[in-house]
């Protein structure tokens, strides 16, 4: 086991160094110029805090667009609008549902390239509850409380253990306390474009996801033709790796 476990490290290492991770690219470098940050469900858009710099000194705008979690066609209404306020081209960048939202709102020509981090990529007709059906249970859902409008939050407990367990404890305090909920609704709400078919994709996998199976992320892989790479962390890669996950972002803006 630890010898699996040292092999997988040394593999994300070698995948991490293979990207140039650590260099700053220069904006003449760049086919895009902007790039739009969706976030997941049990968060908001200040889970890019760390990325936002890194990518603004590689020369790119940012937005970071603040997804509603109401619906999946209000969250990519959201992200169109964003898209629409920035020089295109676009990378356009989703965390955990927010992949479902990029799938969705990723179809239109000024988006050059999509990059899923630790995000889900649906098929066709695919809600995300269809789409997780054929894998194991994540052990983080076992931890959603419904409110009596329907919203899904995460528990203390949950956001500890499963969604953030690798930061430091004031940090999981701090996402328990700001969390986005989502609609239940939305986990049914299939997508009905998949523009991962049509554009350059890259992803970050996050190797100790307890929210979105690290065995989905992977799996994904082939279907998107994506160049990836792996990082041994729980569902946040952007706060716990944000040197891997924006160089993943400058590698699709070239």
């Amino acid at each position: 086991m630890k010898r699996r476990t040292a092999l997988k490290a040394l593999s994300a290492i070698v995948a991490v160094a293979a990207l140039g991770l650590g260099t700053a690219a220069h904006a003449g470098d760049l086919t895009a110029k902007s790039v739009v940050l969706v976030h997941g469900a049990f968060a908001d858009g200040s889970a890019w805090n760390r990325v936002i710099p890194l990518l603004e000194e590689a020369g790119l705008d940012v937005i970071a667009a603040q997804i509603p979690l109401s619906s999946l066609d209000a969250d990519v209404e959201t992200t169109q609008r964003a898209i629409d306020r920035l020089d295109g081209p676009v990378v356009l960048v989703g965390h955990s549902w927010g992949g479902m939202v990029i799938t969705e709102a990723g179809a239109q020509d000024k988006v050059h390239s999509l990059v899923y981090v630790a995000a889900f990529a649906p098929n066709e007709g695919q809600s995300l509850g269809e789409y997780i059906a054929d894998y194991p249970h994540a052990d983080g859902l076992d931890h959603l409380e419904k409110d009596a409008a329907g919203y899904y939050r995460l528990t203390d407990t949950g956001v500890a253990e499963h969604f953030a367990f690798d930061l430091p404890e004031a940090e999981i305090a701090a996402i328990a306390a700001s969390q986005g909920p989502i609609n239940s609704a939305s986990l049914g709400m299939p997508v009905t474009q998949l523009a991962w078919k049509h554009k350059p994709n890259f992803a970050v996998v996050s190797t100790q996801d307890r929210m979105t199976l690290t065995e989905i992320q992977r799996d994904q892989i082939g279907k998107l033709n994506a160049q990836s790479v792996e990082v041994d962390t729980s569902h946040v890669p952007m706060l716990t790796h944000p040197d891997a996950v924006a160089n993943m972002i400058i590698e699709a803006a070239k």
